[in-house]
This record gives structure tokens, C-alpha cells and sequence, in this order.
């Protein structure tokens, strides 16, 4: 059974860093492109950073210069570090998987709240 747990919510002021992580279990995760999403209140759901199975990464451009993901094969987590973050970046965080792999059962997210 897949499982996907993501930690490393909170709340914090405008400029501060977070470090999210998303330990997974369940399927072959080294074979699998990752991603970071979040959903903020009354928006759709959307992809800020993915993952290669080697490394390569990609940012929505409204995290580029900020956010930091990668990945441990060998622990099977998918981290999201977090910086300069801004009020814009409140949202529920989840970790999946990401095009081409196909798409894993939802965890329970991770909220981030960013105070002015």
C-alpha cells in the first residue's frame, strides 16, 4: 500500500524558511519523478517542484530562487526547502509524484502559514 506522509508545516513570519519533508513507502520510489504541490484556500491544486530519479530538478517560477527540492533513494523522502517564504506561499503542502510517473494516493499534506 502506498503511503505518502509529508511533516514540516507550520507558522511562520514573511522571509522565514521552512524545511518540509515527505517520507514515502509503498512502491518502488527511485524509479519515480517527485513533486512537491500545494493547494491554497478557494485555488486549484498545483506543482511547485519536481524531481528526476537523478537528481535534475524544475520550479514553478514563483518559488525559483527560493525553494529547494531533492531527494534520498535510499531513505525514500522527498524534501522542500523553504526560503524568503511569503504570505502568497500559505497552503496545504503534498508531496506525489510527478509527469511522467504516474500519480500515487494523496497524503494528508502539510499546512504552511506565512504571516506579514
Amino acid at each position: 500500500q502506498v503511503q505518502l506522509v509529508e511533516s514540516g508545516g507550520g507558522l511562520v513570519q514573511s522571509g522565514a524558511s521552512l524545511r518540509l519533508s515527505c517520507a514515502v513507502s509503498g512502491m518502488p520510489f527511485s524509479l519515480y519523478v517527485m513533486g512537491w504541490y500545494r493547494q491554497a484556500p478557494g485555488k486549484k491544486r498545483e506543482l511547485v517542484a519536481s524531481i528526476m530519479t537523478r537528481g535534475i530538478t524544475n520550479y514553478a517560477d514563483s518559488v525559483k530562487e527560493r525553494f529547494t527540492i531533492s531527494r534520498d533513494n535510499a531513505k525514500n523522502t522527498v524534501t522542500l526547502q523553504m526560503n524568503t517564504l511569503k504570505p502568497e506561499d500559505t497552503a496545504v503542502y503534498y508531496c506525489n509524484s510527478a509527469t511522467p510517473s504516474p500519480p500515487l494516493t494523496w497524503g494528508q499534506g502539510t499546512q504552511v502559514t506565512v504571516s506579514s
